[in-house]
């Protein structure tokens, strides 16, 4: 059995979960301050399309910026000799531009839930907004941003479509579990897919679990 594809997959979902939290709760909070109804809604409706495209097609696109003779991909090759597609930062990407709107609309919602007279009370109280959103909003929205952080964790290392379009198929470079458990199932060694299988599910069941534990000890308090 090759071990190769769960170091990977283990490796960019913790790497991407890093970038998505921070780039998800940044995003959450700025169309959380928006006072401009029509420019929310569009700047929301940016922000979740990946999750309703199908990944392929989210995959088509990266493809498209980062292809190596596109502007982006054709400047980083020759200004900094580094090629994204098909390399281990591909399935970085991949799974960032995938689980990204978990982690914004978690973020957003957490932060939309927290009562407003607590933000009102530290306004009164001279606080600066700045204060405000790392004082008060940001520890009551906490149990639900690191819920949204969970699921996006658990949707990166799911990942296939996007994955398998921007950074192929490559045994022991670019392989994640999901192309792994395909490839298995392509080469008709089912043993093998199967053994995939179940730590995929074993590892997405920690992560629900984990959730879950959150959830509890939210409703405790």
């Amino acid at each position: 059995m090759d071990y190769s594809p769960i170091w990977i997959s283990l490796k960019t979902a913790s790497l991407s979960i890093v970038i998505t939290f921070f780039l998800g709760l940044a995003a959450g909070r700025m169309v959380y301050a928006m006072r401009n109804e029509r420019i929310k809604i569009i700047i929301d409706g940016i922000f979740t399309l990946p999750m309703v495209l199908p990944p392929t097609v989210a995959g088509f696109f990266l493809l498209y910026i980062f292809g190596v003779k596109r502007p982006i991909g054709e400047f980083l090759l020759h200004q900094f000799a580094f090629k994204i597609t098909f390399s281990w930062w591909a399935t970085v990407l991949a799974a960032v531009t995938i689980s990204f709107p978990l982690m914004y609309r978690s973020a957003r919602g957490a932060l939309e839930q927290v009562d407003i007279n607590l933000v009102y009370a530290g306004r009164t109280l001279g606080m600066s907004e700045w204060k405000i959103f790392r004082s008060i909003v940001l520890p009551n929205a906490l149990p639900g941003i690191l819920s949204g952080a969970i699921l996006s964790f658990a949707r990166g290392l799911g990942e296939f479509g996007a994955t398998a379009m921007i950074a192929g198929n490559i045994a022991g470079k670019t392989r994640t579990l999901p192309i792994a458990v395909y490839s298995a199932v392509a080469a008709g060694d089912m043993n093998l897919a199967y053994r995939y299988v179940i730590i995929l599910v074993l590892i997405s069941f920690i992560m629900i679990a984990f959730m879950n534990y959150l959830s509890l000890n939210k409703r405790k308090k």
